[in-house]
């Protein structure tokens, strides 16, 4: 995701190091001087990664006036982990991955190959770092915190989402029929009406449905409905495809002025003073007032020579796009498949399979055996609904920290920001997270309760 066609030229006269520093100096004061004295000013906003997170970044950065440069080291935008995601955008299920409850699963789990989670234990100071951070993160009173604090943030995510979709008009293959979450046992059940119950409870329904009523919402459930005991139906939540809407969005930014630098690596961020100067590319060194990090899971290698860790390890997870062959059979609602950790989704005209998490580094290949499982699991599920001998199969690293809660905000560095660590939520919170990023550098504290950094 991170070059310069033969006829484009970047203007920096704008930024000459007399400007820069006296705008460097301004972004050390105060906050409440920051926001009287940044937004006369404009500020020349570098963003670093064009997937979800940077590309909203750079939309509402613009929108509040900055000028903006993206730096992008593939050809185009949302080509790794915003490529080929599940498609949900599922408020209802923000869920921790980190609670007592699941520890002995994931163990059970550690022994197959095909499993829905797979840990892999590697001679890995940071995975061991990051385990150790997971486990205290278990606790109840961390997991309702942890609950909360994504509930929140997804909500606000939910409206700027909206807002933006009706802005722009980008169409992604929206499908706004909610989700079902699918239960095979009674005991599976009633953990996942556990769940709806605390999520309707902070304020965003996510109901007990039987499978009659959720044969009703979904037909295409029929072909399996043998599998099932019961579900959980949360009607705000839907569906469509990240990479088609960034993508799109990424263009409406260039026509609004931003610079996109594809194919283009960050070697090095220079800092000295207690603030970021300038981003240093393999083809020049590119100033800035403020620089937002959206690198996902290379976040962390990125930020290291700074002295910044940061809590956030790859997660590998994997999809299967295939041809629909039949329009009866291929669900509308997007559907979860709790046993199998799986996603169903509809977008355009093919079947998006997605899902399993893998902790085994940066190791982005694609496991055969996993990869199968997906197509195996679609044709019990959903038989006659796609042309599952013509799969084009994929894998993300998602970028997890233990609590599964996103860094946004300000670093000990006065003009560096993080908009990372979003894992699988990246769909679901990207609009919130770079509406906020933008008001958290403008000097504004976003209208949400939510721990940003640096506030």
């Amino acid at each position: 995701m991170w070059g310069l066609t033969p006829n484009q030229k970047c203007n920096y006269s704008v930024h000459s190091p007399t400007v820069v520093s006296v705008k460097l100096k301004i972004a050390a004061i105060t906050p409440s001087l920051r926001q009287l004295f940044e937004g006369p000013l404009f500020m020349h906003a570098v963003v670093l990664g064009a997937g979800i997170m940077g590309t909203t970044s750079a939309w509402y950065l613009l929108e509040a006036g900055h000028e903006v440069t993206v730096i992008e080291r593939q050809p185009a935008a949302a080509l790794e982990t915003s490529f080929a995601n599940g498609g949900q955008r599922s408020v209802g299920h923000v869920e921790p991955w980190a609670s007592w409850a699941t520890l002995p699963q994931a163990v059970l789990w550690s022994l197959r190959e095909d499993a829905p989670l797979l840990f892999r234990l590697r001679a890995d100071p940071a995975q061991w770092r990051w385990g150790l951070q997971f486990l205290r993160e278990c606790s109840a009173a961390r997991y309702q915190h942890n609950l909360q604090q994504l509930l929140h943030l997804g909500l606000y995510s939910r409206v700027a989402m909206s807002e933006l979709q009706s802005k722009t008009g980008i169409q992604d293959h929206s499908l706004e029929r909610g989700t079902l979450n699918i239960y095979d046992t009674p005991a599976a059940w009633a953990r996942g009406c556990a769940a709806a119950e605390k999520i309707s409870a902070l304020g965003y329904p996510r109901f007990k449905t039987d499978m009659s009523a959720a044969l009703a919402l979904e037909p295409a459930l029929h072909a399996s409905s043998k599998h099932w005991v019961g579900a959980t139906y949360t009607p705000g939540d839907g569906s469509g495809d990240a990479h088609l809407f960034i993508d799109a969005l990424a263009k409406q930014c260039s026509a609004r002025g931003a610079r996109f630098l594809y194919n283009r690596s960050v070697q090095r961020l220079v800092a000295s003073g207690g603030m970021l100067r300038s981003v240093v590319t393999d083809g020049e060194s590119i100033p800035a007032d403020a620089v937002v990090v959206a690198c996902g899971s290379f976040s962390t290698a990125l930020l290291q020579p700074l002295g910044i860790r940061l809590p956030i390890y790859p997660v590998k997870g994997y999809s299967a796009t295939v041809p629909i062959h039949n329009e009866r059979a291929v669900p509308t609602v997007s559907i979860t498949d709790d046993a199998h950790k799986l996603v169903f989704t509809r977008l355009g005209d093919t079947l998006r399979i997605a899902g399993t998490a893998e902790f085994n580094g940066y190791d982005v290949s694609l496991n055969a055996k996993r990869c199968q499982a997906l197509i195996a699991r679609a044709q019990t599920l959903f038989p006659a609904a796609a042309h599952y001998d013509q799969p084009i199969f994929w894998a993300g690293l998602r970028p997890a920290t233990p609590s599964n809660c996103p860094l946004i905000g300000r670093t000990r560095i006065h003009n560096l920001y993080l908009n990372t660590g979003h894992g699988t939520l990246g769909w679901t919170l990207g609009a919130g997270s770079g509406k906020a990023l933008a008001e958290i550098v403008g000097g504004a504290t976003p209208a949400v309760d939510f721990n940003f950094l640096g506030l």
